[in-house]
């Protein structure tokens, strides 16, 4: 498995994606899982700082998408499940 001397990427998982050509969307995700597994989280300061050390390549690469739609917060939909949403108070 390959090293990275960036401490945010130490496996150098997300280094490799870029390597790969024809990588695409859905293996650029298993990567990502696998890179998040292994740091664990809070990892927002760990992907600013991937996406700045990756801003030379190019806009469409999926890896940059994955990493951009990992920072990105999901809306709060107000959904309860569970006991908790036939339950009223």
């Amino acid at each position: 498995m390959p090293r990275s001397d960036d401490p945010n990427d130490p496996r150098g998982l997300i280094q490799e994606s870029f390597r790969i050509d024809g990588i695409d969307l859905g293996q650029c995700r298993t990567v990502f899982l696998d890179w998040a597994l292994g740091h664990g989280a809070p990892y927002d300061d760990a992907l600013v700082a991937l996406l700045a050390r990756y801003a030379d390549q190019p806009e469409d690469h999926p890896m940059k998408a994955t990493l951009r739609a990992a920072l990105a917060k999901p809306p709060a939909t107000g959904r309860r499940g569970g006991r908790a949403a036939r339950v009223t108070d």
